[in-house]
């Protein structure tokens, strides 16, 4: 608590002179109460838990009868390339049937309105397929995985990158 003190009269005669008091503050209590204030937040907060995305992996086939095959009518691919770039195709990228390559990129008019459009959500049996380059980024993956959420697609698979995936990015880059 706060309490005043004042200067005894040392007994000289003189001049009387008006007292000087002085308050002496007790923080003790205000200390206290920040110190219950603090240990109350910090127990009755929760922390904030990292966001997942679930991925189920399919159970490799025992033998090659077991694994189906994929018809190119229902298969689009998304190649992930270096900074930053993102191209696709419809089909299994195969050079016999010459695949248009069209780049785009990770915004809601890019890849996310070609992953909304009418050619993939009508047919059911559409799988995407993401195939990064060795100079792809690890955010790109994340960025893919996330528009493929957003949008609903239930079937995809990571994909090691072809040959001929290769050079279909070089015909398109002109490198």
């Amino acid at each position: 608590m706060a309490e005043v003190q004042e200067k005894a009269d040392s007994g000289k005669g003189g001049k009387k002179r008006s007292k000087k008091m002085s308050v002496h503050l007790d923080m003790t209590p205000m200390v206290d109460l920040a110190f219950l204030l603090l240990t109350f937040f910090m127990l009755t907060t929760t922390f904030s838990k990292p966001q997942t995305m679930e991925i189920q992996m399919p159970v490799k086939p025992e033998t090659e009868e077991e694994q189906i095959a994929l018809k190119a009518s229902n298969a689009m691919t998304i190649i992930l390339g270096e900074n930053d770039r993102l191209f696709y195709y419809f089909g299994l990228g195969d050079p016999a049937e010459n695949p248009e390559v069209v780049e785009s990129d990770y915004s809601a008019s890019g890849i996310r309105k070609v992953l909304l459009s009418p050619r993939i959500k009508s047919n059911e049996k559409m799988t995407v397929m993401i195939k990064p380059m060795e100079a792809s980024r690890y955010k790109n993956v994340v960025d893919i995985l996330d528009e493929l959420k957003i949008t609903d697609t239930r079937k995809f698979a990571l994909v090691d990158m072809s040959d001929n995936d290769k050079q279909l990015i070089q015909q398109k880059t002109g490198q």
